[in-house]
């Protein structure tokens, strides 16, 4: 069970999350940087996957396919934004 108002505390930007896929191999920073939030753009790299959810905010990105503590992560930012 995943928050669904996850925030970045490191770009200060609302974490998206998109049930049924991936991302994509190729993805980097400037990609999520210069494309987020704006779905038609991020389409381009996203892959279809059915029971996987990708998340991404403008400075990270994962793409998640089990059950996974991101907590555990140090790297990410994400915290809940308050319900």
């Amino acid at each position: 069970r995943t928050c669904d108002q996850l925030r970045c505390t490191a770009c200060d930007f609302h974490v998206s999350l998109f049930n049924d896929y991936i991302w994509d191999q190729s993805c980097d920073y400037l990609f999520f940087r210069n494309n987020m939030p704006e779905l038609s753009k991020l389409r381009a790299k996203m892959i279809k996957k059915k029971g996987a959810r990708a998340y991404a905010c403008q400075c990270s990105w994962r793409s998640i396919d089990e059950l996974t503590d991101l907590q555990t992560e140090q790297q990410l930012r994400w915290v809940c934004g308050k319900h």
